[in-house]
């Protein structure tokens, strides 16, 4: 086991320094001039040599992605600027804002807990919903219970995520008035309580749970279909085991082993942002970060999103891995 996790660690680190460099050259090889990005079209030449020299602009490609990552890698970061008038990047430096010179780090910590907070809240009501209604299903195969759950998944699956989200705004908040206009200062649940936080992630989390339930909904009901038609179930049941005993401990934990796999990785990939739901119910996360970063062509910012966002999905990939070799040695000595 311990050799397991070894490789898997070192791929993890390939995997992620691979990415670092493909993310770095896409941007860097774009036709957009980064100094005038910063001091604007108006800029002279003068302004834009200064701007070149204290963000090592001119300095050879490979030379400014070693900088690059000596902010991310060195613990003491890296420093901005020329000769005489540097200024430290605390490690991890992502670089800085070309909008407004903040730390990119900066606003990215400050963007992650509010989506932190819609992923996990949604990803628990998705996996809840979603495997309880495909065991369901599963267990009332033909049944009008077995139908109703597989239009519901149909009916998630094919329902665009902001259609659903303004329905919801309009039903709970301004047909039914049930819930107040979502209001960014509720986000935080330690200053505001429980119920006003509630309050204010409770639309998002369904929105975004819809997709997620209805997918593992269909994925839940074919693998337990196909468990409890498997030679070790009946052995079991003709063993005298109860059926809920046969249920859930032999056929349910069978089929939740893909389960693992697509949570794991949903859930890394939500934690660099939903875009669309943060838009909707206006939530400064980090899918909102993204948006705005795109629309200011804040090239650091877009690449620490990037870079972010492709840590969760890696970090989630290994954990997925090791609950695998725990679950089946054979995932060991593969």
């Amino acid at each position: 086991m311990g050799r397991y996790l070894i490789r898997r660690l070192l791929q993890t680190v390939l995997i992620l320094w691979v990415i670092s460099a493909i993310t770095f050259f896409l941007f860097w090889i774009t036709p957009a001039n980064p100094a005038l990005l910063i001091c604007g079209k108006n800029c002279d030449t003068a302004t834009i040599q200064t701007v070149n020299e204290t963000y090592g602009f001119d300095d050879p490609l490979i030379v400014q992605y070693g900088t690059y990552m000596k902010g991310l890698v060195n613990p003491g970061g890296r420093d901005i600027g020329t000769a005489g008038s540097e200024h430290n990047c605390a490690w991890p430096c992502f670089g800085e804002s070309y909008q407004n010179g903040i730390p990119v780090w900066t606003s990215i910590s400050d963007a992650f807990p509010p989506t932190l907070w819609l992923a996990v809240g949604a990803a628990v009501i998705w996996l809840i919903g979603g495997v309880l209604l495909g065991l369901l299903a599963a267990l009332r195969k033909g049944k009008w219970l077995d139908k109703l759950s597989v239009g519901l998944a149909l009916f998630g699956v094919s329902f665009p995520t902001i259609v659903f989200g303004y329905l919801l705004l309009f039903l709970f908040i301004v047909k039914l008035k049930w819930l107040p206009f979502p209001d960014t200062a509720n986000s935080e649940l330690f200053t505001v309580g429980p119920f006003k936080w509630l309050q204010f992630y409770i639309l998002p989390w369904l929105t975004l749970a819809l997709v997620y339930a209805a997918l593992y909904t269909r994925i839940t009901r074919a693998n337990m279909i196909d468990t409890m038609n498997e030679d070790y179930i009946r052995t079991a049941r003709a063993k005298g085991l109860g059926e809920g005993t046969v249920i859930f401990k032999h056929g349910l934990r069978s089929a939740l082993t893909p389960i693992v796999t697509i949570f794991g990785l949903d859930l890394g990939g939500l934690l660099g942002g939903a875009v669309i739901t943060e838009q909707v119910f206006s939530i400064t996360g980090l899918g909102k970060f993204s948006i705005d970063s795109v629309l200011g062509n804040d090239l650091p910012s877009i690449m620490g999103v990037v870079l972010f966002a492709a840590i969760f999905v890696v970090l989630a990939n290994v954990i997925v891995d090791v609950l695998y070799a725990f679950i089946d040695p054979r995932v060991r000595l593969s």
